[in-house]
């Protein structure tokens, strides 16, 4: 395991490069499966979350191989293969290989996919999909058994607007016999993504960036070209860090239409920041507190930036409210923004009320997932004095060289083993 050792107090600048949309890549990935063609894909993070999605598409026989930010797949020599708890269990997005592999091999047997601790996420809408589709699904001591003899298009009316089950169906509609309406589709820009990248490959899809979509299916699918969008989560993260712990950071690539709610957020707090070009520059700012901050489904506040945003919070003058209804651990790692002197009331497993503007201080801390990670990072650099951050490697799941990155603003920051 490793840790990162962080001095905190000292003003950051400079600028600093988005990486491609972790959540974009990883079903990409994935759907890359669906063809016997090669697959490019561009722009890919350089984190361990793409690189434990690369070791199970290996285990069922494509050839990945990797260069920089450069992903090539040729999944030609599918096979038939359980895919262990060993490695599903260190990644959420494992899930979205469901219905590749259905649709090639016809049978799919998967540990029950992990990832972090912010509380398990049910499979009901990925069942809800695959078996309208035709598929026959059961579990059984945590591992998935799915099987169908040819997938058949379908009205569904998710009963989420669930993001990976989107994706699922969008994948197992692309070539199934017939028509697929998939009603309160999710609409979050990795799903946009994943939706280009199809139509590249050859689908035919309709609705895309919107809540209704059409697909039609095709009887084969080709090797596509792809360039991952920049990831708005990780702008979102480099914003909040330059609101509260900078005089100024360029941010860049960015898309404007990916960050409208983030922005209005940061607004809101009385973050300045100006708009250039495919560049976002945020400088440091005096801050007021919110009513409340509430998470929601895109276009809403994003659950993946809570956590930076109550580190922000701890920086405003005033209370603020923040609630997030989608996962009932996300809001426990505020004990260790507690022992950093925040004034923070947990006032359920949803919601904290947070008093500011506090003066932080270093301390000894362990990460519980990626964001409330990287959350812990920025409220290092914004404190006084020393901080030791432990189980470093989790961050490193979301953030590609976060360590060099930061530095390169004037973090003075270290990784240790």
């Amino acid at each position: 395991m490793s840790k990162l050792e962080i001095s905190g107090g000292k003003k950051l600048s400079g600028k600093i490069k988005v990486a491609g949309n972790k959540n974009s890549v990883l079903p990409i990935m994935a759907a890359s499966l669906l063809s016997t063609e090669t697959s490019t894909i561009e722009n890919a993070p350089q984190i361990s979350d793409v690189d434990v999605m690369a070791d199970l598409l290996k285990l069922c026989g494509a050839k990945v191989t990797r260069a920089n930010t450069k992903i090539t797949i040729n999944p030609k020599k599918i096979k038939e293969v359980e895919f262990p708890r060993s490695l599903t269990a260190k990644l959420r997005a494992s899930v979205v290989l469901l219905a590749p592999i259905l649709s090639r091999v016809g049978k799919i047997s998967m540990g029950y996919p992990g990832g972090d601790i912010i509380g398990r996420r049910s499979l009901d809408a990925h069942l809800q999909v695959l078996k309208k589709l035709g598929a026959k699904i059961e579990i059984e001591n945590d591992h998935i058994l799915a099987s169908v003899s040819g997938l058949k298009g379908a009205e569904i009316f998710l009963q989420e607007a669930s993001v990976t089950a989107t994706e699922n169906a969008l994948m197992a509609a692309s070539l199934a016999e017939g028509e697929t309406i998939i009603k309160r589709a999710a609409i979050e820009p990795h799903v946009i993504d994943l939706c280009l990248f199809l139509v590249k490959m050859g689908a035919d899809i309709e609705g895309i960036g919107t809540s209704t979509v059409a697909i039609r299916g095709v009887s084969k699918l080709f090797g596509a070209n792809h360039v991952v969008r920049p990831d708005h989560i990780e702008v979102g993260t480099f914003a909040i860090l330059a609101a509260i712990a900078s005089k100024k950071i360029e941010i860049s690539p960015i898309i404007k239409e990916d960050l409208d709610m983030i922005l209005l957020s940061l607004n809101n707090f009385g973050v300045r920041y100006k708009l250039e070009r495919n560049k976002l520059i945020v400088n440091g700012s005096k801050l007021k507190s919110v009513e409340k901050v509430v998470t929601d489904v895109w276009p809403g506040f994003p659950t993946d930036l809570m956590a930076p945003m109550i580190v922000l919070a701890t920086q405003a003058e005033g209370m603020t409210i923040l609630h997030d209804w989608m996962y009932e651990s996300r809001m426990f790692f505020v004990d260790k923004l507690l022992s950093m002197n925040a004034k923070v009331e947990i006032a359920d497993p949803h919601r904290v009320f947070v008093y500011g503007p506090t003066k932080l201080r270093g301390q000894r801390l362990d990460t519980p997932d990626i964001r409330a990670g990287i959350a812990l990072v920025i409220a290092a650099l914004v404190a006084k004095g020393k901080s030791t951050i432990e189980r470093a490697e989790l961050i490193e799941r979301g953030y590609e060289n976060i360590v060099e990155r930061l530095s390169a603003l004037g973090a003075r920051i270290k990784k240790t083993s």
